[in-house]
Formats: C-alpha cells, structure tokens, sequence
C-alpha cells in the first residue's frame, strides 16, 4: 500500500512540475510564445518544428497540446496547423525521453535550488519567472525518478510477474496496457521510460516493450481527448485529430513489430536503449508521415464534432477560457479579444441609433437588447480579470490589465448613453412626430459617422497599442470637438432665424450633442493610455462648457 502511495505522489508531482513549467514558460515568453505560433502556422514545416521547440520548453507534449487546444478554442491559430504543431509536440517529447534516459540525478537538486534561490528573490522579474520554470524542470526530473523507483518493487511481487510474464505476444493487448500506464502515469514520456526500466530488468521481452512503446503514444492521445472532454468544439477537434493520427500509427506498425524487434536486436545496443530509440524514430517517421494529411484530418474532424447550435442571437462571453487565468499574458488577451467584442456590439448600436433617425422605432428595441448584451460582457470581463493573480503581473501586464478593465469600463458608458439616445430620439421626436430640420438631421448624421471612425481607430489603438496611431486618435478627437461647437452654434443660428423645426427639437437636439461628445470622450481616452499623458481635455469639456 505505501508502495502505491509513492507512487501516485510521484506521478502527482509530475503533473505539478509539468504544470510549473508549462505556467512559468507562458509568464515569460507568454505573449512572444503565442506569436511564434502564429507565424509559425503559415507553412507545415515552421508549425512542425514550433511544436518540436514549445514541448523542448514546457517538456511534455500533454502540455503542449493544452496550450495550442486553448489557442484553437480562442481562434487564434486554425486546426490544420494545430494538428501539425501536436505532430511536432509528440516527436519533441520523444527526443527528451531520449535525453532523460542519460544520467541528470545530479541536475534535479541543481535546478529546483538554483531556481527556489531566483523566484523568492525576485518573483516579480523575468528572472525570478525563469525561476520557477527551473523548479518545475527539477521536479519532472525528480518524479520520473520516483516514478521508477516505485514501480521497481511493484514489478518484483510474484502477482505483477505473473500479468507480465501473460505479456508474450498478444500485441492489442499489450499496446493496451501501454495505453493504461500513460494515462495512470498522466505522461506518455514516463511510461515509456518505465517500459525500458522493466525490459533492463528483465520482466517483460524485447518484443513486448514495443508494443507497450506504441499504447503509450496512444494513451497521450487518450489523456488529451479527456483534459479536454469539456472544453468547446474546436478544442475537441485537436485532440481527437492528434488521438486519430496516434491510432492510424498504432494499427499500421503494431502488426510488424516482431519483425522490427528481429531486425533491431542485430543493432550493438542494449535492449532498454533500443526501446527508447524505438520510441524516438517511431514517433518521428509516423509524424512526417501525418504531416500532409493534416488538411484531410481537419476537415474530417469538423465533420465529426459540430459546433454547438445558437439557441438565441445574445451575444455571450466567448474568449475568456478559465485555463488561461494561470498565464496572465493568455489571460489578458483573452480579456483583450472580449474587450473587442464589447466594441463591435457598440458600433453596431451606433448604425441602430442612425436608422432610428431615419425613422424606425423599432431599432430602439434592438439598441436595449445590444446594451444589455455589451453589459453582459462587461460583467464577464470584470469577473474574468478580478481572477487573475494580481500578485504574478509584471509591470507591464498591471499596466494592460488596467487599460482593458478602463476600456470595457468605457465602451459599457457608452452603450447606456446610446440607448439613451434612441430612447430620447424615439420618445421625443419620433413619438410627437417632430422632425429635426434638414440641416440639423445632416449635422448630427455627419457627427455619428465621425463617432464610428474614431470608435474603429480607437478599438484598433487598444488591441496594437501603436503610438502614431494614438496620436491620430487625439487629433481626430479635437477635430469632432471642434465640429461638434460649430454644429452647435449652427443650431443656435437656426433658432434665431425662427427655424420652426430646429425651436421644436431644440432641447432633443442640444441634448443629442453633449451625448456625442461624451461618447467621443469614451471612445478616444485609449490614446491617452497609450501616450501615457493625461487627459485633461476631458475636464475642459465636462466643467469648462458647461
């Protein structure tokens, strides 16, 4: 019994150090790591050896597969390429069980000293980030480790020699039980180095340990389709296609393995170590095998799980994903993408406001149920942000962290006053059946598609921070304040030439535009973000005119 318990603790500790890793690396190279992927997706071969470098960095190609699913769920990079990079993940995974076959005992202690020594000293750095990825290393190392040691006696009882020793040639059985320790162990790099611990030991035959080397890469498949079992339909489709090409695999070698072992054992190696490059050139050439049928595979995959049905037309938070919070860079743009959205629904309030000026009270339906849908997101945002470890930011993440929960905060203000807008324009004018004049209605529409171009610039400057484009923002922010006291004047003009349709809506009208230019207060104060200036003409405009 304490046997086993060592056991699950060391596969435990695995699974933390995988996930220290896995976080530490994103909080460094979060926002860089993503881009690689992304640029990396244009051609097979760049997304095959991106997926070889991310599973060298986070050291298991489980991992690696969580990441590029979250990548996939949040549309950032499409499922053909994912499928490549988890090609590239698996053979990635199996160079290092190739490396960790040497003997790194001494680099375990060495690495979680090193990096205990860097994170508490500087937690909040770079450094102290390569830290933890340090500790986490020294803890996979040390759980494979233990992994090997507490199997070691498990192997040596009578009963267990007894199942092994039934292991002589059934080879779907015995890539089965492959399939068993991968996911028992929750790493298809453990079993694997435990299947060549036991044919050194002499507990299972040559021919055996490859069939047990094949289930092992097909339960890694296994254990990604169920880490994402409740993940969205795109994220499912990774790991079924990466569980697809690990059957397709499967079912082609297995039936020529004694063959392959005959031929391999004239090789002047040990057994344990022909195992491991079994596993390294099996993985490889079945990878660039695959390669090509990655379109196929994704189409094939799409067909199989559907995207879920849309029981109604409310916009519903769809990129703030919950396994990202433990990466801030993934989390903030996750809240970034959402951001976006919030800013989409505004615009379309805007082209709702300016048909409601033409003259169809039905839109002002349309713009409450669009305002209650941008508060919605606002909540998610706030909620979704409110999550993240504060304490883990850098500077700059607290800094993008405040920008996001300010622009959400704006673009909710807006959608209030808009609906406002609607309502006024539907009770006051339309309702009465006032008219504005020809000049005025003309005024006004001029000054909404203003307000739809600086909403446009001003959500493009949130999502690139580019400050030559935040300096146009400003400038376009001046010039609708000055075109908004000049159309106010105008109004004024028209009142005291006894303009009968501009005294009639005078007060709709002189309200329509205090609303305009706090709404382009709203959409331009991103500049002043990004500038890093404050914003003291919004001071001016909500004291001085008034």
């Amino acid at each position: 019994m304490l046997t086993l318990l060592h056991l699950l603790s060391a596969v435990a500790l695995l699974v933390w150090g995988t996930h220290i890793v896995r976080t530490g690396v994103m909080r460094v190279f979060g926002a860089r790591l993503r881009s690689v992927l992304s640029r990396s997706v244009e051609k097979k071969p760049f997304a095959f050896c991106a997926g070889i470098g991310v599973t060298a960095l986070v050291q298991s190609s489980n991992a690696t597969t969580m990441l590029v699913t979250s990548f996939v769920a949040q549309d950032l990079v499409a499922l053909t390429p994912a499928l490549v990079i988890v090609l590239g993940a698996d053979v990635g995974t199996a160079l290092m069980a190739r490396v960790l076959t040497f003997d790194l005992s001494w680099l375990s202690p060495l690495l979680i000293f090193i990096g205990v020594i860097f994170f508490l000293g500087r937690k909040q750095s770079r450094a102290g980030q390569l830290g933890r990825v340090a500790i986490g290393l020294g803890l996979i190392l040390q759980a494979l480790e233990l992994i090997v040691q507490a199997v070691t006696p498990i192997t040596q009882a009578s009963g267990v020699k007894v199942i092994f020793a039934s292991l002589t040639g059934d080879i779907m059985l015995d890539a089965l039980i492959g399939a068993v320790f991968a996911i028992i162990s929750y790493s298809s790099l453990a079993a694997v180095l435990l299947t060549a611990t036991l044919n050194a030991t002499g507990v299972i035959s040559f021919d055996v340990a490859l069939c047990l080397v094949i289930g092992a890469n097909l339960g890694s498949g296994l254990l990604a389709m169920l880490n994402n079992s409740a993940a969205n339909a795109a994220a499912r489709r990774v790991a079924l296609g990466s569980l697809l090409f690990k059957l397709v695999g499967c079912l082609l070698v297995l039936p020529f393995v004694h063959f392959l072992a005959q031929n391999l054992h004239k090789l002047p190696l040990p057994e344990s170590e022909l195992v491991i490059y079994f596993h390294v050139f099996y993985n490889l050439i079945r990878c660039l095998v695959m390669v090509p049928f990655a379109g196929p595979m994704a189409r094939f995959c799409q067909r199989i799980i559907h995207d879920p049905p849309e029981l109604d037309d409310r916009i519903r938070p769809k990129y703030l994903d919950s396994s990202a919070l433990d990466t801030p860079a993934l989390g903030l743009a996750n809240a970034a993408r959402e951001t976006l959205r919030m800013g989409d629904a505004v615009e379309q309030m805007l082209e709702g406001w300016h048909k409601v000026m033409s003259g169809e009270p039905r839109m002002e339906k349309t713009l409450r149920r669009l305002a209650d849908d941008v508060n919605v997101l606002y909540t998610a945002i706030k909620l979704y942000l409110a999550r993240l470890p504060k304490e883990d930011l850098a500077e700059a993440e607290s800094h993008r962290w405040a920008e996001i929960i300010e622009t959400a905060l704006n673009l909710e203000q807006a959608a209030d006053i808009i609906e406002r807008m609607g309502s006024e324009v539907a009770d006051k004018s339309l309702a009465a059946r006032l008219a504005f004049s020809s000049q005025g209605k003309e005024e006004l529409q001029n000054l909404q598609k203003q307000l739809q171009l600086n909403l446009k610039l001003g959500l493009s400057v949130f999502f690139s921070g580019d400050v030559d484009s935040a300096r146009r923002l400003r400038r376009n922010k001046h010039r609708f304040r000055i075109m908004n006291r000049r159309y106010a004047h105008a109004h004024v003009d028209r009142l005291h030439q006894q303009n009968v349709q501009s005294m009639e809506t005078s007060s709709l009208h002189l309200g329509l535009l205090g609303d305009m230019r706090r709404l382009n207060s709203l959409f331009c104060a991103v500049a002043y973000s990004v500038l890093e200036q404050p914003d003291d003409d919004d001071v001016r405009e909500e004291y001085g005119a008034q």
